[in-house]
């Protein structure tokens, strides 16, 4: 992307339209249904395949340093691992910087998990705010969403929500004071993005605040009383160090993860798994990790009338 029209750090309005069109040029498969409406008073695109009863929700918040992109410029790679699972994807629409810096995006977060977890327990699905307890549901987040995700956590946590089930986290932005090594030692390597662009849309998203704040960079929180995290990263991307602080933080913290680096590939090489081998063996990865972790939760979740 690097070489191309788009280069993320110039003017965000032209560079949100041409990552737009770049990531929805292509259909998406024939059964695939999209079913845009609201969560918690906030827009999400509900992404779920035919003929398939779901067996968990994904809520999901997409990529694109919180100034980019849309629950509609990531559905694709969303609908792969909606298929591979047989969950479905609830992807969040928050708020984009620089419009609406931080907290923005953590606010929207935080309103769609809440309403999330009131319509399940409403549902009778063991899943709700009063039983203090969660059942099959995982948070997934791609680069600065996986940045949001943790932080939705962290924030969920302090204020005594239950936890989902695990979370997922592809290439992680968790870091935007941009002091990771790989900012400097993978440039080299990394196809995608250079340390300037990336520093434009971080002071895009911090605003007033301070980019230290564990709620903007969680590679700098207490991870404590998190879930699961399955953490998957390249070794040819600027954010790698990202995730490999943020995972060795979480260890620190007794939270149970599991940091997944694959070599020789960029940033969320994930969403070429249809032609990329590697891409496909995380994924395979992913749905092994969120089968394991959906289950157990389902199975701890109270019956109905039992």
């Amino acid at each position: 992307m690097g070489a191309g029209p788009l280069d993320i750090g110039g003017g965000h309005l032209t560079q949100r339209e041409m990552f737009t069109r770049m990531l929805t040029s292509r259909p998406l498969p024939a059964d695939v249904i999209v079913d845009p409406h609201t969560l918690g008073g906030v827009p999400v695109l509900e992404i779920s395949i035919d003929d398939v009863t779901p067996n968990g929700t994904l809520l999901w918040f997409h990529g694109g340093f919180y100034v980019l992109g849309s629950p509609r410029t990531s559905a694709a790679l969303a609908a792969d691992v909606a298929r591979r699972t047989g969950a479905r994807v609830i992807s969040v629409d928050y708020r984009l910087a620089p419009e609406h810096p931080y907290p923005a995006a953590l606010d929207d977060a935080l309103a769609a998990y809440v309403a999330l977890l009131d319509a399940a327990g409403a549902a009778g699905g063991g899943f709700s705010r009063s039983e203090g307890r969660g059942a099959a549901c995982a948070v997934v987040g791609e680069s600065a969403g996986a940045g949001l995700a943790v932080a939705l956590l962290i924030a969920a946590r302090d204020q005594g929500l239950p936890m989902p089930a695990a979370g997922v986290l592809f290439s992680p932005y968790a870091d935007l004071t941009l002091s990771g090594p790989s900012m400097t030692t993978k440039t080299a390597v990394d196809p995608s993005f250079t340390p300037e662009a990336i520093a434009v849309r971080a002071r895009d998203y911090v605003g007033a605040a301070d980019a230290s704040d564990p709620l903007i960079s969680p590679a700098f929180a207490d991870l404590r009383g998190l879930p699961s995290l399955l953490i998957q990263a390249g070794s040819h991307e600027l954010l790698l160090d990202d995730a490999v602080r943020l995972a060795a933080r979480a260890a620190t913290d007794d939270v149970p993860v599991t940091l997944d680096v694959t070599p020789g590939v960029p940033h969320l090489f994930q969403a070429f798994a249809p032609i990329l081998g590697e891409g496909d063996a995380a994924l395979r990865r992913v749905t092994e990790f969120l089968a394991r972790r959906l289950a157990s939760e389902a199975a701890r979740a109270p019956r109905i009338g039992g």
